[in-house]
């Protein structure tokens, strides 16, 4: 049974940081590519982060040079390092696994507020 579990989301300041974690279990970690998307209230789901197996990465321009997504293979973890968070930012995050020969699971979010 393949499942994601996010953590580390809450209610930040603008300006503040927060780090989301995604673990997985019940799937080769190393062979899936791995990304963050986000759905705010009334708007479509959408991608901020993704890096594939090898660590290459890319983001969403809305998030670039601000967020930072990384993985760690040995502990079966993807994370989002979230810094100078602004209002708009506000969302609840989904993890999100994936592989080109088969394989697409996504994780029960995680909400994200950034509010004075």
């Amino acid at each position: 049974q393949v499942q994601l579990v996010e953590s580390g989301g809450g209610l930040v300041q603008p300006g503040g940081s927060l780090r989301l974690s995604c673990a997985a279990s019940g799937i080769i970690f190393r062979i899936y590519a791995m990304a963050w998307y986000r759905q705010a209230p009334g708007k479509q789901r959408e991608l901020v982060a993704a890096i594939t197996t090898s660590g290459s990465t890319n983001y969403a321009d809305s998030v670039k040079g601000r967020f930072t997504i990384s993985r760690d293979n040995a502990e079966n973890t993807v994370y989002l390092q979230m810094n100078s968070l602004k209002p708009e930012d506000t969302a609840v995050y989904y993890c999100n696994s994936r592989r080109s020969l088969g394989g697409d699971y996504w994780g029960q979010g995680t909400q994200v507020t950034v509010s004075s």
